[in-house]
C-alpha cells in the first residue's frame, strides 16, 4: 500500500513540508494528537508490524521518560501538586506539557519515518539536483544513511559473532574490545561509502553545466488534483495558526480559544495529515471494484 509513493515528488515533498513543519511547532493539544495518530497510522500502513514493534520500543520509553523528566526541571506553573524533595514545586502545567513535548518528538519521528520510505533519494535529486546539486547530494546520502548503515551494521555484527566475537558474551573487556572492533569497521565502511558515491557521481557528470537526466516522473492530472489539495489544506492551516485559532498557552496556567473558524482549522489540519490513507485507502477500494466487475 503504497500509492502516494507513486505521485510525483513535488506531491510527496510539499506534503511533507507541511505535516513535518505544522509538527514541529504546533503545540496545541488537538495538533499533537492528530499530528501522533495520523504519523503512526500511515507508518503502518507502509511498513506493517515493522512500524508498531519501532514505535513501541524506541517512541514509547522516550514519552514516558521526557514526561517524567521534564516536571523535575521545569517548575513553571501556578497549580502546584506537591513539593519534591529538594523544595522545588511540582506543577499540572508541568506535567501537561512533558506529555506535549514528548507527544510532539514522537510525530516528528512518525512522519520522517514516512518521508525516508516515500521520499528517495532520486526524488529528492530530481527536485534539488539542477537547483543545488552538491546540497541535494550530500542530503540525499544523509537521509539514506540511518537505515543503509543500520542494515550494514547488522551484516557486520552477525559476521563478528561467527568469528567468535561477541558483544554480548565474555567479559566486559572482551566485549569492549569487540564493540570497538565494529566501530572500527563501520567507520572505515562509511568513509568508503562515501567515497564510492561521491566518485561515481563525479564520473558520471553530475553537477556539470548542461547535464541531461533521464527522467521517469510526469506531472499529470492526478497530480493536479493532489496539489491544490495539499496546498489548500497546508495554506488554510497556516492561517489559521496565524491569526491565532490554534492558540494554547501551557504557562503560567493553561488557556486556549476555541471558535467556529478554529474548529474549521483543526479539521483542516485532520484532512492534510490523513491526505495519504484516504489515498491508500481510495486506491483499494477502487482496484476491489474493479476486481469485482472481472
Amino acid at each position: 500500500m503504497k500509492e502516494f509513493k507513486t505521485y510525483h515528488p513535488i506531491i510527496n515533498f510539499l506534503y511533507f513540508v507541511f505535516v513535518i513543519g505544522f509538527s514541529c511547532v504546533f503545540m496545541h493539544p488537538v495538533c499533537l494528537g492528530i499530528s501522533l495518530i495520523c504519523g503512526f497510522a500511515y507508518s503502518v500502513m507502509l511498513k506493517g508490524k515493522r512500524a508498531i514493534k519501532i514505535n513501541l520500543i524506541y517512541m514509547l520509553p522516550m514519552l514516558i521518560a521526557m514526561a517524567v523528566l521534564n516536571p523535575v526541571f521545569n517548575h513553571e506553573g501556578v497549580t502546584i501538586l506537591k513539593y519534591l524533595p529538594d523544595g522545588n514545586p511540582l506543577t499540572l502545567e508541568s506535567v501537561i506539557y512533558g506529555f506535549a513535548a514528548a507527544t510532539m518528538i514522537a510525530s516528528v519521528i512518525c512522519w520522517f519515518f514516512c518521508y525516508n520510505e516515500i521520499m528517495t533519494s532520486d526524488k529528492f535529486i530530481y527536485l534539488f539536483g539542477r537547483v543545488v546539486p552538491g546540497m541535494s547530494l550530500i542530503i540525499s546520502m544523509t537521509l539514506r544513511f540511518v537505515p543503509k548503515f543500520a542494515a550494514q551494521l547488522k551484516v557486520v555484527v552477525d559476521a563478528q559473532r561467527c568469528m567468535g566475537r561477541d558483544v554480548a558474551k565474555g567479559s566486559i573487556i572482551k566485549r569492549a574490545k569487540c564493540g570497538l572492533n565494529i566501530l572500527s569497521i563501520m567507520t572505515t565502511w562509511a568513509l568508503e561509502n562515501a567515497l564510492d558515491t561521491a566518485d561515481s557521481m563525479k564520473s558520471r557528470g553530475y553537477g556539470t553545466p548542461g547535464r541531461t537526466s533521464f527522467l521517469i516522473f510526469t506531472f499529470d492530472k492526478r497530480d493536479k488534483k493532489a496539489l491544490l489539495c495539499i496546498s489548500f489544506l497546508g495554506i488554510y492551516t497556516l492561517v489559521g495558526k496565524l491569526m491565532g485559532e490554534m492558540y494554547f498557552s501551557y504557562f503560567p496556567r493553561i488557556e486556549a480559544n476555541l471558535s467556529f473558524f478554529g474548529i474549521s482549522v483543526f479539521v483542516s489540519y485532520l484532512f492534510l495529515c490523513m491526505c495519504p490513507v484516504i489515498i491508500e485507502i481510495w486506491e483499494v477500494r477502487k482496484w476491489k471494484a474493479i476486481e469485482s466487475k472481472i
